[in-house]
């Protein structure tokens, strides 16, 4: 964007190749690109045009005339605010008109850009793009750098956050959350949505994937609407897709009212007491034949939805540990919500953004500065102990103390598979079975919670002291737990993960490292004179 120096009003725009430059992994320097100049008459011209491109494109098109109506409206509306937006959105040579009605009011689009343009200029890694529908701005996302580096580690498990929507909303704001070695919530994502429609929610899914370098989560959390459930299952096939408690628990109340008390407390015992997937389904039956419940659609609609927020059904899948049946806190608290003023928005958003991230730096300080106490002589603590960070470590040396409670008795041996009860003395309903095979070290415990969590359980613990196994088979110390997790493609990741995943986890753990010397450096003339030498006589050792 260029500016007069006159008035300071803008002259020129110049709109590049989603590959120009080589800020990026997916970037490999294309030049193709278009300028619009303004005219003297206030008019808007195309004064500049090369369309080379360096690298394979997707779909070729023709644009053809009808678009140069929607084309005049959407430069009419850049001119009054958003401008520098993804154009990925128009390649197909289409514009998809939908009735629908943005919930975004005009005014934030000019606000947005302003700090946008701010964001960018300060950090290389920001980046941004708008929905266009018919030549009208809709939805918007954003993304900082380090959000996008923090994804790198922790986009495992994603959180889309819509607490918006539990009340009557000014501003449809919504975040992307992850869950970091400290088990706090990062931030990975932000975007305000113009409308609930499956077209909406595609759009995000895919401009989130495009700006993280293609992450693919595991699991995702998320409302149980159908719009959702469509975009998910197109964006990212093969994640689980986990429903929001509080909108269950909303429409729980809003279906269930009128039941007994009796119900609803044998309704609660299906749910969360049910060990296997046949007492559920026997349980769940009884329970509606017994309330003559048959003809109700809804909790129809639940049963067979069940693999998504039934707990029996979601032990197995990877969740970070992040409980079910609780409702996930917003990262920005009660800063930023669907009822914050525009005039607000931003430094709160700023506000609430940078105490995350402090509360990250203050456990990062304290996991590498400070040392856990031992509660045992064990080798397998001093492992975990050295490894993981406190909060991590404090749930292992709680399995490991908890085992000393259990007995283990072997029900099962066949060549190198062992297959152990262990139970809790004096508690007979307490017991998992936990089988082991020698070849690999491998272990899986029916309460699932490595598979949940990504720390082993008291019962695989209790079975590894039978077996003297002193330290964790390398298989079951996850990465993403470390302390040093923010280096985490030197544990092993770069033989799971392709070339283009490898580079994008480089780029941001040396950016990330980058910022920090530059933070710091810019405090003092003196540490500048530091961190710059630093850098020098570090960038010799790479030449």
């Amino acid at each position: 964007m260029f500016r007069s120096k006159n008035d300071g009003s803008i002259t020129s725009r110049r709109f590049v190749c989603s590959k120009e430059g080589f800020q990026h992994p997916s970037r490999v320097g294309c030049g193709a690109f278009m300028r619009i100049k303004k005219k003297d008459s206030g008019s808007w011209m195309v004064d500049r045009l090369n369309k080379d491109h360096n690298h394979d494109l997707g779909e070729q098109t023709v644009y053809v005339n009808k678009f140069s109506t929607a084309s005049k409206k959407f430069i009419e509306e850049e001119t009054n605010g958003m401008v520098s937006m993804d154009l990925g959105e128009m390649n197909t040579g289409k514009l998809i008109k939908r009735s629908r009605e943005s919930k975004i009011g005009t005014d934030w689009y000019p606000v947005l850009l302003e700090y946008f343009q701010t964001r960018q200029a300060e950090d290389t890694g920001f980046f941004y793009s708008v929905e266009v529908d018919n030549g009208s701005c809709r939805s918007v996302f954003w993304v900082d750098g380090r959000s996008r580096y923090s994804c790198s580690q922790f986009g495992d498990v994603v959180i889309l956050d819509t607490s918006y929507r539990k009340s009557n909303y000014v501003v449809p704001f919504a975040t992307f959350v992850g869950v970091n070695h400290h088990k706090q919530p990062v931030l990975l994502g932000s975007a305000l949505i113009a409308n609930e429609s499956k077209e909406c929610f595609t759009w995000l899914f895919q401009t989130w994937f495009k700006a993280m370098s293609c992450c693919r989560p595991k699991s995702i959390i998320a409302d149980q609407d159908m719009a959702i459930q469509q975009a998910i299952t197109e964006v990212f096939p093969g994640a689980h897709h986990r429903f929001s408690s509080w909108q269950i628990r909303a429409k729980e109340r809003e279906n269930l009212r009128s039941m007994p008390i009796e119900f609803r407390y044998e309704y609660e015992k299906c749910i969360y007491e049910s060990q296997t997937t046949v007492e559920f389904n026997t349980t769940w039956n009884s329970l509606v034949s017994k309330y003559n419940l048959k003809g109700n659609a809804w909790l129809q609609q639940m049963y067979d939805k069940r693999e998504s927020w039934v707990p029996l059904y979601l032990r197995g899948k990877f969740f970070a540990g992040i409980p079910i049946g609780e409702t996930v806190e917003s990262i920005f608290g009660t800063q930023v919500n669907g009822q914050t003023p525009l005039r607000e928005f931003i430094p709160r958003y700023e506000q609430g953004l940078e105490q995350c991230r402090e509360d990250e730096r203050k456990e990062d300080f304290n996991s590498f500065n400070l040392q856990s106490f031992s509660q045992t002589k064990e080798a397998i603590e001093e492992q975990c102990r050295r490894l993981y960070t406190f909060t991590i470590f404090k749930i292992f040396q709680d399995e490991l103390l908890q085992s000393y409670s259990y007995i283990g008795i072997k029900t099962y041996e066949e060549g190198t598979i062992c297959r152990y009860l262990v139970r809790r003395s004096g508690n007979e309903n307490d017991k998992h079975a936990v089988t082991f095979s020698a070849v690999n070290l491998s272990v899986n415990c029916s309460c699932q919670m490595f598979e949940f969590e990504g720390v082993l359980c008291r019962h695989v613990l209790k079975v590894f002291k039978l077996l003297n196994i002193r330290e964790l088979p390398s298989q079951y110390i996850l990465p993403r737990w470390l302390r040093n997790a923010e280096y985490r493609i030197l544990c092993g990741a770069e033989s799971r993960v392709s070339s283009q995943e490898l580079k994008a986890f480089m780029i941001w753990s040396l950016r990330e490292t980058a910022c920090k010397y530059v933070e710091c450096g810019t405090t003092s003339v003196e540490k500048y004179k530091l961190a710059y030498e630093i850098m020098r006589e570090g960038g010799k050792r790479l030449y």
